[in-house]
């Protein structure tokens, strides 16, 4: 296993709630311009973990997966909205670029599920979580934050689940 840099963290989830309750402390940090890419196989709690980004967010919407629909928009009482894409359907970076992804960062976050698949089109400054099955219940998720913006949402997640 590699060593960590500055801007990197582990953390190991004991249940999809905790996953979900993690995503919610999260989603309190988040603001508009923020990419999450969000990576790891299926059933390794992505969607658990942007059901508790939505909810942190302050959204009104329950979260689905948005696999069929590619995007789904969860709103807050103040009308900001909150982006969820599901890149598995997709092909590639140029079907991502069709749906103009920077017009909807710029208004909101945006969680990129299965993330890994469309990653030319996501800004290089986001923060990425990779997912990894560990058993039934266990997960692992490794943060990882690149540019100022992700690193100082990272540094504060950081700070919140272990206090330094």
């Amino acid at each position: 296993m590699p060593i960590l840099r500055a801007n990197a963290f582990e953390f190991i989830s004991h249940s999809p709630e905790q996953t979900r309750r993690l995503g919610v402390r999260l989603g309190s940090l988040l603001e508009p311009g923020l990419v999450l890419a969000l990576e790891g196989d299926l059933g390794s709690g992505k969607t658990t973990f942007v059901q508790g980004l939505a909810q942190g967010w302050g959204a009104l919407d329950p979260v689905t997966s948005p696999t069929f629909i590619l995007v789904n928009v969860y709103r807050r009482a103040d009308g900001q909205p909150f982006f969820h894409l599901d890149a598995y359907r997709l092909q590639g970076p140029h079907d991502a670029w069709a749906l103009d992804l920077p017009a909807l960062w710029e208004e909101g976050p945006l969680a990129v599920e299965w993330a890994d698949r469309i990653a030319a089109a996501l800004p290089e400054q986001r923060l990425t979580v990779r997912f990894t099955w560990v058993d039934d219940l266990k997960r692992h998720l490794l943060f990882q934050g690149q540019g100022p913006r992700a690193q100082k949402v990272l540094r504060t997640l950081r700070q919140y689940l272990f206090g330094s």
